[in-house]
């Protein structure tokens, strides 16, 4: 039996059989994926993350991944500046919800592997079995500047997760053994309780560059990626399957990340979206982030350099899709056609506009097979996914 069909088996939200799976990404940061001074009611605080998860419980979703943040990028919106910490943010988020599946997003040069594989086993506990990994290296100078002096090497970096990864799987696998590596040594590591889940948490990774991507298909189960066009979403999800399977003798699968604006009529969906991009972005902030992407390139066309900024303002860098209910749900057709597993969305305000996305859109990708209506027994207690 595959590492997937364990999953499966067990009921975990994430392998279920919805063709394309649904989440939401950094409702624990400020503005969470829009980088606008428009007006939102949205915070990022437990009271409004509580009431995210519930509609998403109610309507099917199946995780929630926040972003790891230290300090914000500046700008008039200073982006992401206030944020919830990830493992304890985790932590209540398990204790008040039923179904859906979390994230920890954990910068590993911030973090001892030991400390961890311990604070994952404990939410995990806590969740009964619904917490996962997602694993970054830190890119942002200034916020690694705070913990290390300053940002590591691109590859080095890689390295130092390898071995993090490894001590990690160890820790929720093992008991008293050495370990002695590069960048760690630990003498009778030791571990209880276990993560409950079968076969470990659920593992995922951004990685995009030669090495991130060798990491993903060495380690984890989705490497998460945003997407230029359909096509390069399929030549991506074959290219990291292959990878995965070729190198490593895995399956891996992948997910994508989607900015949403639906409202009932197409001319109201891209009034609304040059509002708040346009009219009431922050091109600060979208530039500093671009810059450190290394997007302004004389190879790019001004263009082309202008929708990418579009793109971070309206959701960092995720895929638009903007329109009516019909037309939202004809993109997400598209894109599960490509092979992807799934994609997480953002709303600029996730309490006023995800009610709507949930009734008009959710019904059409359910009547185009890529999505299963909810069951009523889903949504009592004794439907929890308990690993």
């Amino acid at each position: 039996m595959s590492r997937f069909d364990v999953f499966r088996e067990a009921g975990n939200p994430m392998f279920n059989d919805n063709q394309l799976k649904l989440g939401i990404f950094g409702p624990n940061v400020n503005n969470s994926c829009a980088m606008t001074l428009a007006e939102t009611s949205f915070k990022p605080n437990f009271e409004t993350n509580v009431k995210i998860a519930k509609m998403m419980e109610d309507a099917g979703y199946e995780c929630i991944v926040p972003v790891a943040r230290w300090r914000g990028f500046g700008g008039s919106s200073n982006f992401n500046g206030e944020c919830m910490e990830t493992y304890t943010w985790a932590a209540a988020m398990a204790a008040v919800t039923e179904k859906i599946y979390l994230f920890c997003t954990s910068h590993v040069p911030t973090m001892h592997p030991i400390v961890a594989s311990k604070m994952l086993s404990t939410i995990d506990d806590i969740s009964k079995g619904r917490i996962g990994l997602n694993t970054v290296t830190g890119w942002f100078p200034k916020e690694m500047d705070m913990f290390n002096g300053k940002k590591m090497e691109h590859d080095k970096g890689y390295q130092y997760a390898t071995e993090w990864m490894e001590v990690v799987l160890k820790m929720w696998s093992e008991q008293f053994f050495d370990h002695k590596g590069e960048f760690f040594e630990i003498k009778d590591g030791w571990q209880e309780p276990k993560p409950t889940q079968s076969p470990r948490p659920v593992l995922i990774s951004a990685g995009t560059s030669k090495k991130g991507r060798d990491f993903s298909a060495r380690f984890t189960d989705f490497n998460f990626g945003y997407i230029e066009s359909m096509e390069h979403s399929a030549e991506w999800t074959q290219y990291m399957k292959k990878l995965a399977w070729e190198e490593y003798k895995r399956e891996l699968n992948t997910f994508t990340t989607s900015f949403v604006v639906c409202r009932p009529t197409e001319k109201e969906a891209r009034e609304f979206y040059n509002y708040y991009v346009r009219d009431q972005g922050d091109w600060e902030a979208a530039n500093i982030v671009c810059d450190m992407f290394g997007i302004e390139s004389s190879s790019n066309s001004k263009e082309f350099l202008t929708k990418a900024r579009e793109n971070f303002i309206g959701g960092w860098g995720g895929w638009g899709l903007v329109g009516t209910p019909e037309q939202v749900a004809d993109q997400m057709i598209k894109l599960s056609k490509t092979g992807v597993s799934g994609t997480l969305v953002s709303f600029l305000d996730y309490v006023e506009e995800m009610p709507y996305f949930n009734e008009n859109v959710l019904p059409l990708l359910e009547q185009a097979g890529i999505r299963n209506p909810v069951k009523k027994e889903d949504l009592s207690k004794e439907a929890v996914f308990a690993g």
